[in-house]
């Protein structure tokens, strides 16, 4: 086994089209501006790709990026990050896994894969130390997703990446696994399909991670544990209760989707909630390595069988947002998506869709809020493209303009809203309208500071922007590095001068004077880790401007596909219908607060980066 002191700076560059390879090489100038991850291969299809290739053409690219942490042992390392062309969406899509892939190819020598053209015929890659071969995957077309990775044969230091029958056809939600993972929304694996891909398989253990400073690496390293296990939710919520944490949390605050997003709250929430599922199926860690989290659970169902618990999200939107409140029936239609490849965030809202159209006479389904007949039916024809299910799959978008109903398609820019409501969060409502990817709550996630935290008033404009934008600069990098996006919460909120500051004074800060509170907000432990593993030198601010950067240039690639203030929206349904746990019958005032962030951005009125800001992030060339 060979040793790589900090990154190998590999990437190893394939065409389905002509069968052709290549390495690439990165350079420290590219490691100190856009980190790795999500930056870099941002950097990777901007510079590779032109505006207007459609998502399904074979020039459309899929870049999967490793990052510098993987390999390393830091706490919540083993995740990467996958990017391309969305179908559902037609802009761009990042999104992060687990799973064994990942750190099968960084020890098999590359810190990331590009995957262009097209195949004519079915086929996987196979890649090792030695390189990639193309083989035939004929005999793999049709299974699921997990039978794929079984068919495989990974060992211990192997890891696939495989879609199933939802991927073969091209559901525009169609997603990728990888082991119990998923890179799950906007449709990643449709593209797969569309390039006759059915599996990526890496083979590692080749290569050993060496951090640059082995000892300041695991002093910075110790801390970041001690850090993960001091705070509340990293170290007690979500490693007791998985995700499913935040049931109760959003129900009490009257940001839990019901119904489509009618309702906010409901009486029957408590019987979905990670407190209820630990008890019943007596949960226990089963987690993407090396986790210090440990939020991904599973349990042992009343059949006997021990699967995955169902995470917060799926739980939500297959839950609740359909009036189901029967955790056995959401695990099944879970492990049902997970097989057939298809995004449940997505799944849930096109199904919850499809019930409120139904009541409204404008579509025809025998699907309806509280009954789970048909839903496992529904979904197995989602993924197989067959009747109804193949009108379904194209995503709530098209079905609102093909059948109406837009006001309670609940997606933006095509992309379906996560499980928080932005009605009893401002500050989410305004960072689901301009996150780049869509309706996505990674972007900023602001809910968990005006509701689970209560750091913000979630009912006022006041400081929404200014937080709005410090989150998307530092989780774009936190993005890049590449760790656990849960872990950024412990590094900054277990930092002294915030932990011991107290509660009020805090809140008072972030409200009124939130330049100042951001100047206090210190993350030493996200530079540490960086700078132990590279051997470069990172301040804090170099960090987050780097955050900036790799978030403008992702803006900046969607505008050129179109995307301007028109579409930094919400869906009608926040804009002009109260929640039915709100007396006060709130909604989104969304203007305001996207006038102060564009301004705070450096874009102009209609949310395009202005030219002073690109030149000043080094993206003018």
């Amino acid at each position: 086994m060979q040793t790589i002191a900090g990154t190998s700076n590999r990437i190893l560059e394939l065409n389905l089209s002509d069968q052709t390879t290549k390495i690439l090489r990165i350079t420290d100038d590219d490691r100190r501006l856009y980190l790795g991850g999500k930056g870099l291969g941002l950097k990777l299809i901007n510079e590779r790709l032109p505006s207007g290739v459609d998502p399904f053409e074979p020039d459309n690219l899929l870049v999967f990026m490793m990052g510098v942490m993987m390999g390393t042992g830091a706490p919540c390392s083993g995740r990467f990050a996958a990017l391309t062309k969305s179908p559902l969406t037609g802009i761009m899509l990042t999104s992060s896994c687990g799973g064994p892939f990942g750190m099968a190819l960084k020890t098999a020598g590359y810190d990331g894969l590009i995957v262009g053209g097209r195949s004519q015929a079915p086929v996987y890659l196979r890649i090792d130390a030695a390189g990639a071969t193309i083989e035939d995957a004929a005999p793999l077309w049709g299974l699921n997703t997990q039978e794929t990775q079984q068919r495989l044969n990974p060992g211990k230091k192997d890891g696939v990446l495989a879609i199933g029958p939802a991927g073969e056809n091209k559901v525009l939600f169609a997603n990728v696994a990888s082991g119990h993972r998923f890179l799950g929304r906007g449709g990643m694996g449709a593209v797969m399909g569309a390039k006759n891909l059915k599996a990526i398989a890496a083979y590692g253990g080749s290569y050993k991670i060496q951090p640059h400073d082995p000892d300041r690496f695991k002093t910075v390293s110790r801390r970041a544990g001690k850090q993960v296990d001091a705070n509340h939710f990293t170290g007690h919520a979500y490693r007791q209760f998985g995700t499913p944490a935040n049931v109760n949390l959003c129900n009490q605050g009257g940001i839990l989707p019901v119904s489509n997003f009618r309702e906010g709250s409901h009486h029957r929430a408590g019987e979905v909630s990670g407190e209820t599922m630990q008890k019943k199926y007596n949960t226990r860690p089963s987690t993407c390595l090396p986790c210090r989290i440990l939020c991904g659970h599973k349990g042992t169902y009343p059949d006997g069988s021990v699967r995955q618990i169902p995470e917060y999200e799926t739980t939500s939107l297959l839950g609740p947002n359909i009036g189901i409140f029967d955790t056995d029936k959401i695990s099944q239609w879970n492990d049902l998506c997970g097989a057939m490849g298809l995004d449940t965030i997505s799944t849930g809202a096109t199904i919850a869709w499809a019930m409120e159209a139904g009541e409204k006479g404008i579509f025809p389904t025998d699907l309806s809020f509280g009954r789970p007949e048909g839903v496992a039916e529904t979904i197995e024809a989602i993924a197989r493209r067959e009747g109804v299910g193949d009108i379904l799959a194209n995503g709530t978008r098209r079905l609102a303009t093909e059948y109406g109903g837009a006001d309670f398609a609940i997606q933006i820019k095509g992309l379906d809203m996560a499980g928080y409501d932005p009605r009893g969060a401002w500050g989410q409502g305004l960072s689901y309208a301009v996150a780049n990817r869509g309706a996505c709550h990674l972007s900023a996630t602001t809910f968990a500071l005006e509701v689970f935290m209560g750091f913000l008033n979630p009912y006022t404009t006041r400081a929404k922007a200014h937080f709005v934008k410090f989150f998307e600069n530092l989780f774009a990098a936190v993005n890049s590095l590449h760790v656990c996006q849960f872990t950024a919460f412990a590094y900054v909120l277990e930092e002294p001068i915030v932990k011991y500051t107290p509660k009020w004074m805090l809140r008072f800060n972030m409200q009124f004077l939130p330049r100042v509170a951001q100047k206090l907000i210190l993350i030493p432990t996200l530079t540490g880790l960086f700078n132990s593993v590279t051997g470069l030198k990172l301040s804090q601010g170099e960090f987050l401007r780097a955050g900036e950067r790799i978030h403008t240039l992702e803006r900046l690639m969607n505008t050129r596909e179109g995307i301007s203030r028109k579409d930094d929206t919400l869906p009608a349904r926040f804009l002009r219908e109260g929640r039915t746990c709100d007396p006060m019958s709130r909604t989104v005032p969304l203007e305001t607060m996207l006038d102060d962030y564009y301004h705070l951005r450096g874009f102009d009125n209609r949310g395009i980066p202005l030219a002073q800001t690109l030149s000043r992030l080094g993206l003018n060339t």
